[in-house]
């Protein structure tokens, strides 16, 4: 034990100064408080429904009522519990609180990839501690993108894996892979994991060209091999949730529309206008260097002082009350900051470190850098739009910079190997030293002393707005003059704090290096040098973004939304199904509604297509409200602030119910038709068919039973049971929405079928006589996927232990 302790020792202190750093950036942690995150607030609210039914019953619901009228839980929250990679999360996750436990594994992480490619302990503790504190990753845990958050921890040993395995290290490489690749994809964040991929296509294509140079294809098929079979075992791990995500997908916003109306915009996933909406900006770009090149986050600018010092006091308060940020975003919450010394670095190295896979890793920065800016470089979002398999299924372009974000340290730091290995390199080659301090000190010089000469310190939006009214009115022209020079004369000073602030790093770096290289200090000196350099730098950055006023009592945290007057008088209502609609509270962009009710409302990326196409045609979206679309939906009741007084539950006595059978039908020839027939119809007697569903109503004859009766006798999200009597065959309408994939219905205990109707909701013919229908979601691809998930899950034990047994073994005979 004393031997492996005194072998090992360097790697039990990196655990353990990364639990430092963790707890001490987190200090309020120790308080016994909690971090508020505003989506995690939002998940609270629309998995309160599915979070209940768990807790009550043990089963998970699979579907939930609480947004939108209705939608599979896929992608809210849903337990596998047969997958192996969930549970070795969960336990990882249990060791430090949340979110201590992301910045460790930011760090933990990237500490095995750089210890794999060949650094030491101590460099690759420094680089880890670069890695995590790239500013993405705690912006994106102040917001509460938690899931993208443990995806991007886990793109480093995804690396380390992959890297092991071309080197030949197969069953060891190949099972890190597929733990590593199983956790990523665990944690539901696909579109990282998509991205992911562009680091590995490239390093594999590096690493094939090298292998076929030295004619070692033998060597190369083995690897690939070995590393399919990692990919197979990680994707077979996690198969029921990718299974049921593919499928969700096809019917959701990040699947093809089936209307026409906006053809231009549309691809075969989202909407081009969508899926760039959040596109960087050229310029902003340089955030990797200059955290503030635009502003920073976006807010108020009267929350910095020093900048309002720059002001004429007789504009002051207007200035105060603008904007902090001013990229072309439609708002942010922080920039894409890697840190100067980080960059000081990456571009040292990019000269002196002697590996052609440098050039590999730049294209691939490089491309990903271009695609972040989106709507501001169409030509190559156009093709990766159109062309490029699945890279339309997502949004935020502007996310794909965590390629470079992982690219750029890693870089950095194996350049920083050679050079220590080989200081001499620095003094031979200098002319390479003082072109790396130019091209990152330099810079941040020159947009230091002519900022203006190289940026606008005014969005696109702003300069539209405030041109427009010079135009309307001269009168006031000279004074919109003046008020643009004094917000570019505080915009000017954000940046150019910034900008010498990360000079006077780079500068202390340089100066360290280049005193290494002429062997005036020591290594350790260097390594201390280069810490604290780096904490120092960016550790304040990312203060700004997330800091002690982000953590509240655990109390508040974990009950977030109160009550209000028109919850507590709509709660008093015993009827087991009805729907809320609360237009004045930014409906589809909020959860609290459906935290105590179902909402027709709600919040999601990826809600269904047809219910986002509702929403901008008959909800508000883009026109009037349709009331017969809010009847048929059975919103029972508004909360609305009429008077100022406060929200108030105002019954609509309208709503049509569960059910109702329903006299006509009209037949439309597609969507288009579909979607628009709902501005003029009566949805209590007349149901809209699409003509792909006419071969369900082959043989009926309309007509209504005025006796006839329907009623929900029970309620559960999966499972909704239904008594009817009527004297004839009739055709039935269900205010729940349509999903094709995994409702089933049964009559009197006989399989049944039912189809869409009114462009989002579920109708079948009802039999003569008493009825009790039965609708239950039963998706394949959870329980076919579970048992899949449980055989790789088996599969992948195996090799572990495998693999550390076999490693005992060697240990043992080496003794």
């Amino acid at each position: 034990m004393n031997n492996f302790f005194k072998q090992h020792w360097p790697h039990f202190l990196a655990v353990f100064v990364f639990i430092v750093i963790s707890f001490t950036y987190l200090s309020p942690l120790l308080e016994g408080k909690q971090l508020s995150q505003p989506d995690i607030v939002k998940f609270q609210g629309m998995s309160k429904e599915i979070e209940d039914y768990r807790e009550t019953t043990g089963e998970e619901p699979l579907w939930t009522n609480s947004m939108f009228g209705g939608m599979p839980a896929f992608q809210i929250s849903v337990h596998y519990t047969k997958n192996i990679a969930v549970h070795t999360a969960r336990f990882v996750r249990s060791l430090l609180p949340r979110p201590a436990d992301m910045v460790f594994l930011y760090m933990i992480g990237f500490y095995i990839l750089l210890l794999v490619l060949g650094a030491s302990p101590w460099l690759s503790m420094i680089g880890a501690v670069a890695f995590a504190f790239s500013s993405y990753n705690f912006i994106i845990i102040e917001a509460g993108h938690n899931t993208k958050a443990y995806a991007i921890a886990y793109m480093a040993p995804v690396l380390a894996g992959f890297i092991l395995t071309l080197r030949g290290r197969l069953l060891s490489g190949a099972v890190l892979t597929a733990l590593a690749l199983a956790l990523q994809l665990q944690s539901n964040h696909l579109q990282i994991t998509y991205y992911f991929l562009f680091i590995l296509f490239f390093w594999g294509i590096a690493e094939s060209i090298k292998m076929f140079q030295e004619n070692r294809l033998f060597d190369l098929s083995k690897s690939a091999v070995a590393l399919l079979a990692a990919v197979v075992i990680a994707v077979g791990v996690n198969f029921g949730g990718i299974w049921s995500t593919y499928a969700y997908a096809e019917h959701t916003m990040r699947g093809p529309s089936e209307l026409s109306f906006n053809e231009e915009s549309q691809t075969s996933g989202l909407d081009k206008d969508y899926a760039t909406a959040w596109s960087y900006g050229v310029g902003e770009t340089f955030s990797l260097l200059i955290p503030n090149v635009k502003g920073g986050a976006t807010g108020a600018i009267g929350h910095n002082q020093s900048a309002l010092d720059n002001v004429d006091r007789r504009f002051r308060q207007d200035i105060a009350n603008q904007n902090h940020y001013w990229g072309d975003q439609p708002f942010t919450s922080g920039p894409v900051y890697a840190g100067a010394v980080v960059m000081f670095l990456f571009m040292l190295s990019m000269f002196f470190w002697n590996n052609k896979l440098k050039w590999y890793l730049l294209v691939v920065s490089i491309l990903t850098i271009m695609l972040a800016w989106g709507k501001n470089f169409m030509p190559l979002t156009d093709f990766f739009l159109d062309y490029f398999p699945g890279y339309n299924k997502f949004r935020a372009v502007s996310m794909i910079l965590v390629v470079p974000s992982l690219l750029i340290p890693l870089v950095a730091f194996m350049g920083m190997r050679e050079i220590i290995k080989n200081p001499e390199i620095l003094v031979r080659y200098k002319k390479k030293f003082y072109f790396a301090f130019g091209l990152t000190g330099g810079l941040c010089i020159v947009f230091y002393l002519m900022p203006s000469a190289f940026f606008s310190f005014f969005s696109q939006m702003e300069l539209q707005s405030l041109n427009a009214q010079k135009s309307e009115s001269p009168a006031v022209a000279a004074q919109i003059d003046m008020f643009m020079a004094n917000l570019e004369a505080a915009r000017i000073h954000i940046f150019r704090a910034d900008a010498i602030r990360s000079f006077a790093f780079i500068l202390a770096a340089a100066i360290f290096v280049f005193l290494y290289a002429h062997k005036k200090i020591k290594i350790n000196i260097l390594y201390i040098a280069l810490g604290i350099l780096i904490i120092t730098d960016m550790w304040p950055v990312c203060k700004r973004y997330l800091n002690d006023s982000n953590f509240l009592s655990k109390r508040f945290v974990a009950q977030p939304f109160q009550p209000n007057a028109a919850n507590q008088q709509i709660m008093q209502d015993t009827d087991p199904h009805f729907r809320v609609f609360n237009p004045d509270a930014n409906p589809f962009n909020e959860t609290a509604t459906s935290y105590f009710h179902k909402s027709i409302g709600g919040y999601h990326g990826a809600k269904l297509q047809r219910y986002q196409d509702i929403i901008d045609f008959h909800l508000g979206g883009k026109g009037p409200l349709n009331m017969d679309v809010i009847n048929m939906l059975n919103t029972k009741y508004f909360i609305r602030n009429i008077d100022g007084s406060g929200p108030m539950a105002l019954l609509n006595p309208d709503a049509l119910g569960n059910a109702w059978f329903v006299e006509d039908v009209m037949f439309v020839e597609n969507a288009d038709e579909e979607i628009m027939a709902l501005n003029d119809f009566k949805p209590d007697s007349v149901a809209i068919v699409d003509n792909r569903f006419k071969k369900y109503l082959k043989g009926y004859e309309r007509g209504i039973d005025t006796t006839a009766i329907i009623n929900l006798t029970h309620y559960q999200p999966n499972r909704m049971k239904y008594e009817a009597s009527t004297a004839r065959e009739q055709l039935a309408v269900f205010s729940e929405i349509y999903y094709p994939d995994g409702w089933e219905v049964t009559v009197n205990g006989e399989p049944a079928e039912h189809f869409r109707v009114n462009y989002i909701l579920r109708a079948m013919i009802v039999p003569e006589g008493k009825s009790e229908i039965v609708f239950e979601f039963r998706p394949r691809s959870y329980f076919v996927g579970e048992r899949i998930s449980l055989l790789f899950s088996t599969i992948l034990i195996v090799l572990l232990v495998a693999t550390i047994y076999l490693r005992y073994i060697k240990k043992k005979q080496q003794l």
